[in-house]
């Protein structure tokens, strides 16, 4: 059962791990934050001190987790390797390229196969992310992918 303190209130992207990014990337970012902040499920394994802020950054090709509570009082920090996500992260970045590009020109058939199979790639993206998780985090798949979502703009821009 799901308590209204395990969430989220606040997500931030370290800016020294990011830059600016296109504006389909940036877009991205502010929806899948929105999203986040709108409708997540997270929960700290051994921790009853929620709400959450989180901020994201890479740090020497590791993925870091600052968690706190509302008031800013450091909860705890979970650092991931980036290695299980290279792949997926890769072919995900391949699929959003041509899927942007297509929307400008392709036909809408075209359009749908291609974003059919970048749903795909991001939904594979999300149960690795959620399995890396396990024991530290406990996200439902709809936060897993949008922090799934944040983590590729992390890692384009980092």
């Amino acid at each position: 059962m799901t308590r209204r303190s395990d969430r989220l209130v606040s997500v931030d992207l370290d800016e020294s791990s990011i830059g600016r990014g296109s504006p389909d990337i940036e877009h991205e970012r502010a929806v899948a934050i929105y999203d986040l902040l709108e409708e997540n499920s997270f929960a700290l394994a051994g921790h009853d001190s929620g709400p959450y802020r989180l901020t994201l950054s890479i740090r020497e090709k590791r993925l870091v987790f600052d968690i706190r509570n509302e008031g800013e009082a450091p909860v705890v920090t979970h650092i991931l390797s980036l290695t299980p996500f290279r792949r997926i992260v890769r072919d995900y970045f391949l699929v959003c390229e041509s899927y942007y590009q297509m929307i400008r020109t392709a036909s809408p058939s075209r359009i749908e196969a291609v974003d059919m199979g970048r749903r795909g790639i991001h939904n594979e993206g999300s149960r690795i992310l959620a399995e890396r998780l396990e024991g530290k985090i406990e996200v439902d798949f709809d936060t897993a992918r949008r922090l799934f979502t944040l983590i590729c703009v992390l890692h384009w821009k980092g």
